[in-house]
């Protein structure tokens, strides 16, 4: 890891975005839930990307490769982050963090999130609460949390 190399955040609706950056963005995705996590039988590819109310987050490095990502989908409110991903070797510096501030910005509302448990507290960095009982979701334990802007 370059200390020094400058990593940029982009958004863009899935036709705005360049198919070499999109695909990057899928391909971690696909890395993240499906190679680590072992989601099977949920399509990690289920459409909501082409919806025009969806907007994808990315980080990319200098070289092009996307070092995490995520989605908000706002077709309803409150929006919706999901998709949170952040690829192994990029872990612990701050990435997802900064996708998920600059997508409650853009937002502009109120924010649901379907988090994975075990990320309770750190969504509760952001001012999510929990809104309801646990859940499995693909298999793996999830809880609602809601962020309301004021």
């Amino acid at each position: 890891w370059d200390s020094g190399a400058v990593i940029t955040i982009h958004h863009a609706t899935v036709r705005d975005v360049d198919p070499v950056a999109l695909y990057r963005v899928l391909q971690l995705r696909t890395e993240v839930f499906i190679h680590e996590q072992g989601i099977v039988g949920e399509q990690e590819i289920d459409g909501r990307d082409l919806e025009p109310t969806t907007t994808l987050f990315w980080s990319e490095e200098p070289s092009g490769d996307v070092l995490a990502t995520l989605r908000v989908l706002q077709d309803e409110v409150p929006a919706h982050i999901g998709r949170v991903a952040t690829a192994s070797s990029a872990r612990g510096r701050g990435l997802a963090a900064d996708l998920v501030r600059a997508a409650i910005e853009f937002a502009g509302t109120d924010v649901a999130i379907s988090a994975q448990a075990y990320l309770e507290e750190w969504y509760r960095r952001f001012g999510f609460v929990r809104t309801g009982p646990n859940y499995l979701e693909a298999g793996i334990d999830h809880l609602p949390m809601l962020l309301t802007r004021t």
